[in-house]
């Protein structure tokens, strides 16, 4: 959920920064969803490990 708030937050920066013409703001918004879209992918790469370590768990105590 933290990555998709940043993306949000980094959207309405750069949108800002857009209509006031601040190159600065933009860019922390950019960095802020880029940030986000990291955080998204070590979720997943997470949850991706803990599948597979339940999976050896489950194989190796007999569990399936």
């Amino acid at each position: 959920m933290s990555g998709t708030m940043d993306k949000a937050r980094g959207r309405i920066k750069e949108a800002a920064g857009a209509l006031t013409d601040d190159d600065s703001l933009r860019r922390e918004g950019k960095l802020d969803q880029a940030v986000g879209k990291v955080k998204d992918a070590a979720g997943k790469a997470k949850e991706a490990a803990e599948k597979v370590v339940d999976r050896v768990r489950d194989t190796v105590t007999g569990k399936r």
